[in-house]
Parts: C-alpha cells; structure tokens; sequence
C-alpha cells in the first residue's frame, strides 16, 4: 500500500470514499426470484405432505424426501434473514445520502451494524493521514480549510479528530446536509456539524396594513402558538401600527489623555457644530451607507468616552460603524497626538450587555407597535377580559419589574419572540440583551370596553445582509417576510421592516402570555404544549 508523507502545509486535496449504491434494492434479482419460487415450494409440500397425515392419522416419521425438504426449508430461512439484515444496512446507508457503487465483492464483506449520516463517509488512506497529524498537533484544526481545499472534508476530519482527542462521540450531531462553504470567513469557524432547531410559523400578523408570516426558531413549547393567538386577536381587531422613532448604530471608543483638562478639550472640540460636518465627511469614506448622526462623550478622569451613531442601511452595522470610527480617531490623531486609543469599543456603546444608555438613548432601530383590542376579542380569544389584563400589567410588567430593579425589562417575555425571530432570520443572537429592552403598556379605551396595548422598544439591532442572513435556511425566513437582502429601492427599508415585524411579533406574544396569565392558563397551556407525551 502506498504511504503518503504528511506536510504541515498541504495534504492531497481527492478523496475517493467507498459508499453504498442505494439505488438499488438487490444485488442479485435473478438468484432471489429463483429462491423465493424454490422457498414458497418446499413450504408448500411440508404443508400438504403434514397435513395429509393428520387427516388419515399416519405416524409423523419423516421420510428421506420430506427429511431433505426440512434441511432445504432452515437453509432458506436463515438465507433470508441474511438478505433481509443486508437490505437494511442499504436502507440505512441510503437514509444517509450514499451514491456510490458497491461490488460484489464488498457486498460479501460484513457492514457494520449501525450506520450514520457521518460514518458514511467513511475515513480513507489520505483522510487518516491528516487526522493523525491533527490529533498529534502537528496539524492545527483551524487551517483544515485552506490546506484540504474542501470546507467538508475539513469538518469531517476536524470532527474525527476531536472524537478521538476527546474519547467521546458526537452521534446525533448532524454533518450531511449543510453547505460549510457559506460559512467560510463569516460564520462560524472549525465547524464540526450544525444543530438543528425547529421552525415554527406565527400569524399571519396585520402590520401597518400587511401580512406577515413570522417565522420563529425555537425549542420552547408554547411559544409559537401563544404568539399565533396574540397574532389572530390583532388581526381580528383590524390589525396593529407600528412608528419607527430612531435607526442608527453606535460604538464608542475610549482614549486617554495625561490629564483631564486635555481630554476635555477634545470633548469640546468634538461636540463643537461647526466640527461635526469635517468629522461626518472623514466618517463616511468608510461606506456607501454609513453615515455619522451624532457624537455623544463622556468622561471619567482623564479618559474619554466617544459615542459614535450612525446609519447602516440594511446592514446591522457593527462593523460599518467600527470602520468609520477609525477613520475619525486616526484624524484626530493629527490634532491630538498625545491621545492615547485605549479601545475601538469602550462599553460606553453598548454591545450585547444590558445598558442604560441603550434604554435612553436607542441602539439600532426605536420602534413602537401599537393596537386595539376590541372587548369581544379579548373575551373570546384571549379568554379574558380589559379590566385584568390592565391591572395585571400594572401589578406584573411596571410595579414588579421595579421592585426587581428592572432596566429595560418591563415587559413579559419579549426576549423570547426577539430571540426565537432572530434565530430564524440570521440574526446575531447574543445581541438579543439590548434588543429585548421593551415596555408593555396596556389601558382601557372607549369607554373602558377595548384594550390600548403598545410595546416600546429603543434598541432592536437587525439587518438583513450580512453574517447569517446570508445561510440558505435563514434567508428563506427572510424572503418570506419580503426583507431578504438589500433593498435597492429604499437602501435601508429592509431591516427597518424586518425590526417593526419583531416589534409586532414581541406585541403579539405580549398580549397572549398575559392573558394566559390574567386567565390563570399558564401553567395549563404549559403542560399540554412544553412536556412530552411519550
């Protein structure tokens, strides 16, 4: 057999993998025709040879013929047992996606017992080289990629390796079935296989006029269908409008000066008018879209604290806006060259950490959803009536929430739409902290017969190009809302559409959980739809 010799910096790029043909059922449909007639014949002379000598009450002695005929039926048993055993580890094969040929002479060699999706593909000569130089460290697991050439093979070596680092196995972690290519320097790196998490569809939800499937990713029961209910109470009450208050991304650098005073004078000078127009135009070189709003500082001591806004058209923008920051503090570094950077991002911005200056000030897009509830939908759909569900959100979502000392938090659950609609739709997950930042008002209206409910949310961070918007699965969520990719038209309207359809979903589950709650069906509805009947 011929050795390959393993270079830290390339690898034979071909892998000739032997896998099952599953087009076929048989190896040898000829042959079985002919067992099967010669099996059902001897059944068929036992039966009636037997049978005769019960009915004229002959002794049950086996004679030489029907002595063979017995030998012939256990032989043609246990051949069909084979068969069958064979057929199943094609099935199974099958089930995981082979396409190859399998020869005669394979077919005649023992499978194993269980196959996966994974050990179908099964390590070759050249796939164990690289393993080996993996496990032993020889070969890093991140440069898997640019050394094979193949994003797939990458991961499937990868993965072997950290089965046999590990001593532990990763059965039940899906590897076929994803295009690792799409996420190549942009998702997610040294993959290893993908989770899979269910898609449930809300709505349709009436939204400023339009209707929207929403689609939400999600492993909590109940979750999809109290926002459907909270969908069917809205549309039945002609539907909910939504207003679009702020829409620009933020970061905020922090430099440091010797002394207060010098840093002082850089906050002024940044805050000056009359400097804003030079700082926008340095700002903007950075992007088609990107555009400098506003600069808000801080200081502490001698260190200084630059909040940056910007619009990002249909992008989620934090790396737009990181780009035009940098352009700024190298401009500045020309006035000011005893300011020292201490960070592009100082947490003054703030990122993916729940934050007052989000709360106040709006982080991405500032939406407020709004609705009627008509009195009779509250009775019969909600299962409850005006007067509780304003007293409850009074007692629960504004009270509670400040004794809880709350910051952002005065709602429900509204992390639980935002996260569910931002795992389906490519979003960053994390970045569901400052987004879920709401508060949910409800009051009686018209004579205190229907519901005024609204949800206020200053910091819903979305875009609809870019990181993973771009994966097959979460663009199709996309394309079903309408909001995939870049709007050409309208550069922008994209992702603003796509944050007042999570505000209207966040109104939607806001109203249904609370009327479980006023309705004393919480813990009901939870058992029947979040435990398993198996």
């Amino acid at each position: 057999m011929k050795s390959f010799a393993v270079a830290d910096d390339q690898f034979p790029k071909s892998n000739d993998k032997k896998v099952v043909d599953c087009s076929k059922s048989n190896a040898f449909p000829l042959f079985n025709t002919i067992f099967f007639a010669f099996f059902f014949s001897v059944i068929s002379y036992l039966f009636v040879t037997f049978r005769q000598k019960i009915h004229t009450a002959t002794p049950l002695y086996l004679t030489l013929s029907e002595m063979a005929a017995v030998v012939c039926f256990v032989a043609s048993f246990v051949y069909e047992l084979e068969e069958t055993n064979a057929k199943e580890i094609i099935h199974s094969t099958n089930s995981a996606g082979c396409v190859t040929k399998i020869s005669d002479q394979d077919f005649l060699t023992p499978l194993p017992k269980s196959t996966t999706a994974v050990e179908c593909l099964t390590a070759t000569t050249e796939d164990e080289e690289v393993i080996q130089a993996v496990v032993t460290g020889k070969t890093p697991s991140y440069s898997l990629e640019s050394k094979l050439g193949d994003c797939k093979r990458a991961a499937f070596i990868r993965r072997q390796a950290l089965e046999r680092i590990t001593g532990r196995s990763l059965e039940g972690l899906p590897l076929d079935g994803f295009n690792y290519e799409s996420i190549l320097g942009q998702c997610c790196e040294m993959p290893v296989g993908y989770i899979q998490i269910p898609v449930g569809i809300a709505g349709p939800l009436l939204l400023d006029g339009m209707e929207f499937s929403v689609p939400m990713a999600t492993t909590e029961g109940c979750l999809v269908a109290s926002t459907n209910r909270g969908c069917k109470a809205i549309n039945a009450s002609g539907g909910a409008t939504s207003i679009l208050l702020k829409d620009g991304m933020t970061r905020a650098p922090v430099v440091r000066f010797a002394t207060a005073k010098r840093a002082a004078e850089l906050k002024f000078f940044l805050e000056e008018p009359l400097n804003f127009q030079t700082l926008a135009s340095v700002f903007n070189k950075s992007s088609r879209f990107g555009r400098l709003q506003t600069i808000q500082c801080a200081m502490a001591g001698k260190n200084l604290y630059m909040r940056f806004t910007c619009s990002t058209g249909d992008a989620m923008g934090m790396n737009m806006v990181s780009k035009g920051v940098q352009n700024v503090l190298d401009y500045l570094q020309a006035d000011f060259p005893d300011m020292d950077i201490i960070g592009i991002s100082g947490n003054y911005c703030s990122d993916k950490k729940p934050a007052a200056v989000n709360w106040i000030e709006g982080r991405g897009k500032s939406v407020v959803c709004e609705a009627i509830i008509k009195e009779e939908v509250v009775k019969k759909v909600l299962k409850t009536d005006v007067a509780s569900l304003v007293e409850l959100n009074m007692l629960k979502n504004l009270t509670g929430s400040a004794m809880a000392g709350a910051l952002g938090g005065f709602n429900a659950h509204a992390s639980n739409i935002v996260s569910a609609v931002y795992l389906a739709t490519g979003q960053d997950p994390a970045q569901n902290v400052e987004s879920s930042h709401c508060i949910t008002m409800m009051e009686a209206v018209n004579g205190g017969k229907d519901l005024h409910v609204s949800v206020t949310m200053p910091s819903i961070e979305v875009g609809t190009v870019g990181g993973g918007t771009q994966l097959a699965s979460q663009s199709a969520c996309l394309n079903l809302l309408g909001v995939k990719g870049a709007n050409k038209v309208s550069p922008g309207s994209n992702a603003r559409q796509l944050a007042k359809v999570v505000a209207g979903s966040v109104l939607a589950g806001e109203l249904s959980l609370m009327s479980a709650i006023a309705a004393g069906q919480l813990v009901k509805s939870h058992m029947k739809y979040n435990r398993s009947n198996k």
